[in-house]
């Protein structure tokens, strides 16, 4: 959570317009739920597993531990808290993209991280968002790996159910919120007023396992907050106004651009009254949390039974706001077998599309493919089938496809839609085919599709592009911070040689033989190419790297950057080519 700062003498109780607030210490007591709240709720909620949330702050305080103790939003801890979190959510199937902050985020600050669950109703979005960087004094375990540990256990246990959703859910892990709401305040000034108004509620959750906590509610009587506030008075827990988190955290950028919003917390540096004590339990006239903004705030600073709470209730929510109440009448399955094939170019293989009536009767389903690259056919005969028959899938590939490994889908439209995957290798038969896979290595047309810190790509004073007038500044802040970017690409089969070319400038304010600032090229995260302050030179140089080795398989390349806390070093990259011969 963000924190404000007022004149001299001007408290945040009276910034707030609230008397002073007493405390307390000890976690609430363990939910008792009754039998009849049980009964309301089991129907529409799902229950998170809080020692997960607690294994994925278990992780984050490492992070935080490799990286100084702290994972603020332009050092490496925050992007290997981003790398993490975004690992899990693309193994799940969620649709995830890493938003630069190219405007109002403090300069090094990692990106935004957005994952969207690709079913429901793209018109009506309920979104879901917590920030993801700590302040430098800590690790933020409480502020707020708290907040993001759980929609990240809320969004798994959505993948894992895939129930029928009525709308589209968005989650989204802020970067600079620390430093006053930056990352999220650049989301929703990026968003076009189409978009802004098919978010019919934005949900924040910052703070949300305050060892000596309250139970608190964002706009408790709106109608945004109806399903936070019904989950948490089943549990008889008797929640409050968020008064201290008023316009402090990053719900505040959406309501902003009036959208409504709502959100759990359990407080922050202000105190625990004695009433609030007697119905919740811990210590009046102690801060909720102690840790706040502190070195201390790690996973030692954790209430687990607040944490169970806030988890399940935010589950509710997005159950009751986007998962259809009803079950399809009729649903189906979809299967591919086999689910792998290999052939030459300018051949094709079968595989039987399988269908199967999961409940109700059997419908008529429309049978699709997608995911082909250039030059391949997918044809169905029949291409309908009433669910229960199966379908002959041919896939042509045309002579001119590069060798390779493609993930294809096979889908299935009736009620409701069903999906198998298929994986096509292309072979290396009838000889090499040179090819150059790298897209916009020369960063002349816009970012994509690189990822990453893509704030760092662009024509900016102070440097020199290689040819054209754009290319990739990294590093070269003069204080601790590192810049990645990198892309996705498949290196086809059938070549004999694959080889990185990419031209590289570095120039340093440091001296002498020591390494202190590093640039490093890496392949699926290992690094194969090591640079630093010490090859500083006038001008470019071209730098080559053999990835033979890769050669008919898909990888992820990327280039970072990584910097000391003095004394600036630019490395500076256009031009890059990923070529076979």
């Amino acid at each position: 959570m963000l924190r404000r700062t007022f004149p001299t003498g001007f408290t945040l109780a009276a910034a707030l317009g609230l008397a002073a607030l007493p405390a307390s210490a000890a976690p609430a007591p363990e939910d008792v739920h009754t039998a009849a709240a049980t009964a309301t709720l089991t129907a529409a909620t799902t229950d998170i597993d809080v020692t997960k949330v607690q294994a994925d702050l278990t992780e984050l305080n490492a992070i935080a531990n490799r990286n100084g103790g702290t994972r603020r939003s332009t050092g490496q801890g925050y992007r290997d808290s981003v790398a993490y979190v975004k690992g899990k959510l693309q193994a799940a199937g969620y649709t995830v993209t890493e938003q630069a902050c190219t405007s109002g985020c403090t300069s090094g600050a990692g990106p935004n991280l957005i994952a969207e669950w690709p079913h429901g109703d793209t018109s009506k979005v309920y979104m879901f968002g917590s920030h993801l960087d700590s302040v430098s004094a800590g690790p933020g375990i409480n502020d707020n790996g708290s907040g993001s540990a759980t929609l990240l256990e809320v969004a798994l246990k959505l993948a894992e159910t895939s129930p029928t959703m009525a709308a589209r859910v968005r989650f989204g892990w802020w970067t600079d919120e620390e430093q006053g709401l930056n990352g999220s305040d650049f989301y929703v000034r990026s968003l076009t007023s189409t978009q802004r108004s098919a978010i019919k509620a934005y949900y924040n959750f910052d703070m949300v396992a305050s060892p000596n906590g309250g139970y608190f509610i964002n706009h408790i009587t709106s109608t945004a907050a109806g399903p936070m506030k019904g989950y948490w008075d089943s549990l008889n827990l008797q929640p409050e106004e968020n008064t201290e988190g008023a316009g402090r955290s990053d719900d505040y950028s959406f309501e902003n651009y009036g959208i409504p919003t709502s959100g759990y917390a359990m407080g922050a540096s202000a105190r625990k009254t004695s009433a609030q004590a007697a119905k919740w339990g811990g210590t009046a006239g102690a801060a909720y949390d102690s840790c706040y903004h502190s070195s201390c705030d790690t996973t030692s600073n954790i209430n687990a039974t607040g944490l169970n709470r806030s988890a399940d209730g935010v589950a509710y929510t997005l159950w009751q706001q986007a998962v259809s109440d009803t079950v399809p009448a009729n649903d189906f399955s979809v299967s591919a077998s086999p689910a792998t094939g290999s052939t030459d170019p300018g051949a094709s293989l079968t595989t039987t599309v399988s269908t199967a009536t999961t409940s109700g009767s059997a419908q008529t389903v429309n049978l699709s493919a997608s995911g082909a690259p250039s030059g391949v056919t997918v044809s169905f005969s029949p291409a309908s089938v009433a669910s229960g028959a199966s379908s002959t899938a041919t896939i042509s590939v045309g002579s001119s496809v590069p060798p390779g490994t493609y993930n294809l889908t096979l889908t299935g439209t009736g009620t409701t839609t069903r999906s198998a995957q298929y994986t096509l290798t292309v072979s290396g038969a009838g000889g090499c085919t040179s090819s150059q896979v790298v897209s916009n290595g020369g960063f002349e047309s816009g970012t994509s599709p690189w990822t990453g810190d893509t704030g760092a790509i662009g024509s900016f004073s102070g440097q020199s592009a290689h040819s054209g007038s754009r290319f990739a500044w990294l590093a070269g802040y003069g204080y601790a911070a590192t810049d990645t970017i990198g892309q996705t690409v498949t290196i086809p089969a059938g070549c004999t040689k694959a080889t990185l070319r990419y031209w590289l400038h570095i120039d340093t304010g440091e001296s002498g033989s020591t390494a202190y600032d590093t640039f490093q090229v890496k392949v699926n995260g290992t690094a194969k190419q090591t640079y630093s302050n010490v090859g500083a030179a006038a001008g470019y140089t071209e730098r080559t790297l053999d990835l033979s080795q890769f050669l008919g398989r898909q990888i992820t390349l990327t280039f970072t950057a990584t910097e000391d806390s003095s004394l600036r070093t630019s490395f500076v990259v256009d031009d890059t080519t990923l070529t076979t011969s």
